[in-house]
Parts: structure tokens; sequence; C-alpha cells
């Protein structure tokens, strides 16, 4: 039990801080924040952190998980095991058939 301990310290004192102009450009990368369905029925925050929250209807955390951009595609990894993808096109993300718009 004491080496997986000392392990983790290890592991955690060798995984650099992120930089503050990092965490910056993440937060303003033009793709962070919210997109909504038209009906405003599928909210996807998209959040500085790499993470995403999904919202549907009244369910506020339907689906959470990280994501990565690459240019203008999206790559999403839900905590539950599946994946998805989708594309910015024109400002408005193309996503599992949906189609989501900033508010």
């Amino acid at each position: 039990m004491q080496r997986v301990f000392a392990a983790m310290i290890v592991a955690t004192l060798l995984i650099p801080p992120a930089r503050a102009e990092e965490t910056e450009l993440k937060a303003n990368h033009p793709y962070v924040g919210l997109w909504v369905t038209q009906d405003g029925h599928i909210r996807h925050e998209l959040l500085p952190s790499s993470r995403y929250i999904e919202a549907r209807g009244t369910r506020e955390r339907a689906y959470e998980g990280r994501y990565e951009v690459t240019g203008t595609h999206i790559e999403y990894w839900d905590d539950t095991g599946f994946t998805a993808d989708g594309d910015f096109i024109d400002d408005v993300l193309h996503h599992a058939g949906m189609i989501l718009y900033r508010p």
C-alpha cells in the first residue's frame, strides 16, 4: 500500500501544472461555451477544461465527459463509455444528427 501511495505522489509531482497562458487559450477558444438545438431541448456546454456537460430537457446533466477539438472537428468521450464526434461548420455544431447553435 505504501508503494502505491508513493507512486501516486511521484506521478503527481512529475505532471507539470498547466501554464496560465494554456488555460487562458482554452477559455478563449472560439468553440468553448454553450451550444443549443433550435428548440432548446439539448444543450452542450463545452468547458475550458476540455470537459463537457450535455443537458436534455429538464435533465441538466444527462451526459458528461471530455472532448477534444482539432481544427473544426470535435471528438467526445462520455464518462459512461460511449464516443461521438461532430464538426463546426459556419459557427454551427453538427453533432450526432443534431444541429446546435450559439444561444
